[in-house]
Order: structure tokens, then C-alpha cells, then sequence
């Protein structure tokens, strides 16, 4: 069997990954995060236990990878859907209901994510969060900011404390309140964006995880005799990966 090429080996670890953060969410999303073990997520990607600590230094770590692809996701989603808009303080609005929708419907993640990000890890600087670090940065310079550098931290910061004031066990805030405090800061009309009990299709309440992330075959890739569809082979595991 001839050898693999370094660009089939770097789509197979980029599905592995993929498969994993997947997995992550899919997992503490139906059980909570201390009755999901990193063995469990493996398993349920199909890849080696190994690769989990190949990929990622711990559970907290893939957690809020996972989590900040499904917060990108579901703002990119927010903000490109139908119709189409280039107004900027309309994709303000989008974006605020976009990241307190998941919020309301993904309690277990979300609360998950602000547990592990006030804990020792902090925050973690990963691919997922540059996205939407980018994503949101991008949204306050439409939105008409001449400091998007200062902006765009300031979004960030009302935000965080938006998704958790909806999440304080015992005593969460109303999502509608938290929406109609943020318009106000940011000077939007209550009719833009997603206003509460607006059906907008693939919204965040879908309960089919998988869209935000892409573990299938490339369009433009063919199958071949020496590309398994797995990811156990030797050119796609860290050395210690064979170890169960």
C-alpha cells in the first residue's frame, strides 16, 4: 500500500478533530458535563482515545472548543440568513439573539462553557474562538464602531454577561429583558434581529448538533484503496494513540 499523502493525512486529522468536538457537545449536551468521561467522547467519535489528548489538553479544553464552533456557527447562520442584509445594526441585532438564543436553548452547554471559562483554565484560545472572535469583531465594525479594537471586547464582555445572567440557577433573568436591555445599549429597534416568539428555520432550538460541524468527505476528494474512512491508521495517531 503506497503511503499517504501529508494532504489526505492533514483531511483525516482535521475529520478527527472535527468527530471529536462533535462528540463533545452531542455528549454533555444529553448527559451534563461530570457524567461525560473523555473516554466516553472517543468513543462516540469512533477515533482512539489517545487522539483526545492529542488534540486537546483536557475535557474543559474540548468543551470550549466545541462550544465556541457552535457559538460561531449559529452567529454565521444568524447573520447571513434570509434576507440578506449589509445593514449594520441590523447584524448588531442578529448577533445579540443569535448568542442569547443559545441561552435559552442549549442551558446545559452554555452553562458549561461559563463554569469552565470562570475556573483555573480561563480562557481558551483556540481556532473556534478566533472565529468568532473575528466574526463578532467584524459585526461591531458594520455596525458603524470607529474603535472596533475597543468595541468589540466591550460587545464581547455584555454578552458573556448577558448568557450568564439568563443561566444564575435559582434566579435567571428573562432572555427578553436581557434582549431589551442590550437593544437599548446599543440604540436597535425591538423589530430587528429575531424578536421573542419569531420562528426563524434552523434556529438554534434544532436539536441536530452535526451542521456546525463538517466531518464528511470534501466535495472535490475521491475515495481511494489506501485512504481508510477511519482514523486509527498509524499516519493519523500521535505515538502514544495506541494505547486504548
Amino acid at each position: 500500500m503506497s503511503p499517504r499523502s501529508p494532504s489526505v493525512n492533514e483531511e483525516l486529522r482535521r475529520r478527527s478533530r472535527e468527530r471529536l468536538l462533535q462528540a463533545a457537545v452531542e455528549l454533555v449536551n444529553e448527559r451534563g458535563y461530570e457524567a461525560t468521561t473523555l473516554g466516553d467522547i472517543a468513543d462516540r467519535a469512533g477515533s482512539a482515545r489517545g487522539l483526545v489528548s492529542y488534540y486537546f489538553p483536557g475535557k474543559r479544553q474540548l468543551l470550549q472548543s466545541a462550544v465556541h464552533r457552535m457559538m460561531h456557527r449559529t452567529l454565521e447562520e444568524g447573520l447571513e440568513r434570509e434576507p440578506r442584509t449589509e445593514d449594520g445594526r441590523e447584524r448588531l441585532a442578529r448577533a445579540i439573539d443569535a448568542i442569547l438564543g443559545l441561552a435559552r436553548d442549549r442551558p446545559v452547554l452554555m452553562r458549561q462553557h461559563m463554569a469552565g471559562i470562570l475556573l483555573g483554565e480561563g480562557f481558551v484560545q483556540c481556532p473556534e474562538q478566533q472565529r468568532l472572535a473575528q466574526l463578532l469583531r467584524e459585526t461591531v465594525a458594520e455596525y458603524g464602531s470607529q474603535d472596533a479594537d475597543t468595541d468589540y471586547p466591550m460587545l464581547r464582555a455584555v454578552l458573556m454577561g448577558a448568557v450568564y445572567a439568563a443561566l444564575v440557577p435559582g434566579v435567571p433573568m428573562p432572555v427578553p429583558r436581557l434582549r431589551a436591555e442590550l437593544f437599548e445599549r446599543y440604540h436597535l429597534d425591538w423589530e430587528m434581529g429575531v424578536p421573542p416568539g419569531t420562528e426563524v428555520p434552523g434556529g438554534t432550538c434544532e436539536s441536530d448538533l452535526s451542521r456546525f460541524f463538517t466531518t464528511g468527505r470534501r466535495p472535490d476528494e475521491q475515495p481511494s484503496a489506501d485512504q481508510p474512512s477511519g482514523d486509527q491508521s498509524p499516519g493519523d495517531q500521535s505515538p502514544g494513540d495506541q494505547s486504548k
